[in-house]
């Protein structure tokens, strides 16, 4: 019994490490084969990497490299022993990727903005598929987390913004191109929109609460309507002091519009509040989701 399950064990090390690789990969060839090529401005170390690279020529995964041994150090004990051991990994990964592999490849060199879209989108999938394994390539993000651990009450996202647009401004008042410094946003925001949806798009969805006088005939309603679960829950009104009933329902993007008609038919007097879900996890939701 445990040799099967020193097994799975490592069977799923292994699979984590290819999925890492592949993250690496990509981020390889976001950098070399879009970003260089357009002179881009990027965020994290990379973008640091960048700048050093043009001022000196130094190679910018060994420069990635270089610059995180310090700082992972001093982050060691703020990030813990298996996230610095796998990130550590990652970072070796990565920037072998984009010394050795990357550079193998076509370069693109045609439109700013077409290169820009492209280097945001395959390295903002190949960090997710390294933050999926609880990982990170190092850098900002160590910088990130240790500002967060040391100042808690910080939003993540201020930190991660000033962080950004520092290195990004850096980079393209260095390089004397301003038209660099937005694009390097444009990448920026691209890339953290495609982590998002790469990490929580698979079970993303809508969430509906229903405040209505007969949740049983809106449940039912919407069980015709879209065959979706539903769940109720007692409530009053404030004012009033009515009794009414709460209908709570997650669903997918399309179902969601078909489930707001089918409830103003069913009930006009019903309140309907509709909110995005980054995760729904639950029996059925993936399967029917994909379904639509």
């Amino acid at each position: 019994m445990s040799e099967l399950s020193a097994k799975e064990k490592w069977g799923k090390q292994g699979v984590s490490f290819l999925i890492e690789t592949l993250g690496g990969f990509l981020v390889a060839v976001a950098i070399d084969c879009f970003a260089i090529n357009a002179s881009f401005p990027l965020t994290g170390f990379s973008g640091v990497a960048l700048i050093i690279n043009r001022l000196f020529g130094l190679q910018i995964g060994a420069t990635i490299l270089l610059l995180n041994i310090p700082l992972a150090f001093l982050c060691y004990k703020l990030l813990g022993k298996g996230f610095f051991l796998r990130s550590v990994r990652s970072m070796i990964v990565s920037s072998f990727c984009i010394d050795y592999v990357g550079p193998l490849l076509p370069a693109y060199s045609g439109d700013r903005m077409l290169a820009a879209l492209c280097t945001g989108v395959i390295m903002g999938i190949g960090y997710a598929l390294i933050y999926m394994q609880n990982s990170s390539t190092g850098g900002a993000d160590f910088v990130v987390m240790a500002v967060k651990a040391v100042r808690p009450h910080i939003p993540l996202g201020q930190i991660i913004f000033l962080s950004d647009f520092i290195i990004v401004l850096t980079g393209g008042a260095l390089m004397q191109d301003m038209d660099g410094i937005i694009y390097g946003m444009i990448v920026s925001f691209i890339f953290s929109v495609v982590i998002d949806k790469v990490m929580y798009g698979a079970n993303a969805g809508k969430l509906t609460l229903i405040v209505t006088s007969d949740g049983e005939k809106i449940s039912q309603t919407i069980e015709d309507t879209c065959h979706r679960g539903s769940t109720l829950l007692k409530a009053a009104g404030g004012y009033s002091k009515e009794d009414k009933q709460v209908v709570m329902c997650a669903c997918s993007d399309k179902q969601m519009y078909q489930v707001q008609q089918a409830v103003k038919a069913a009930d006009p007097a019903s309140f309907m509040v509709v909110l995005e879900s980054n995760e729904v996890h639950g029996e059925g939701f993936k399967y029917l989701q994909i379904g639509d």
